[in-house]
């Protein structure tokens, strides 16, 4: 687990080069310029300041027929240095937190191949809603993807569903 010192924190222009730096290290290609203002946006650094993770959230109409519109769970990345160790699902949780203040239902989707992905989200709640090689713009890499949700309940009492 990470260290209780070490918390979520909203996302700055000034994490920008570093979220770019992580994620080419992953072998992707993160762009926080391109996202938009009124998602949510998070990290997590170690105390000297260093990114270990970021993630994001926000509300998503995919047109598809299996995929509702809805606040879905977006990109996560965890340096490879501290997967498994608490980053991904302290990031997951600031982002459902979130989701609570907006919605009673947060979404994502997921490859099948993802294990780690899989296990947390099903650690943290969320069901299986269906199967398919694509929701929306997003398709799937080896097979198929499976959407999930989760019933999220905001500390000032269940929201309005937003689906």
């Amino acid at each position: 687990m990470i260290s209780p010192i070490v918390a979520t924190q909203p996302m700055q222009a000034a994490d920008h080069p570093a979220i770019r730096r992580l994620s080419e290290s992953l072998g992707r290609q993160a762009e926080p310029g391109n996202w938009g203002a009124g998602e949510c946006q998070v990290v997590v650094k170690n105390p000297a300041g260093e990114l270990l993770g970021w993630a994001r959230a926000h509300w998503w109409e995919p047109a598809d027929p299996l995929a509702p519109a809805g606040y879905y769970l977006a990109g996560i990345e965890v340096a490879c240095g501290y997967r498994q160790r608490g980053v991904a699902r302290s990031l997951t949780e600031a982002r459902l937190s979130w989701i609570a203040q907006r919605a009673s239902t947060a979404w994502c989707v997921v490859n099948a191949q993802n294990t780690a992905s899989l296990a947390l989200h099903r650690a943290l709640g969320f069901e299986e809603v269906a199967r398919a090689p694509r929701f929306g713009t997003v398709v799937f890499n080896g097979g198929s993807g499976l959407l999930l949700s989760k019933d999220v309940v905001s500390s000032r009492g269940p929201a309005k569903a937003q689906v």
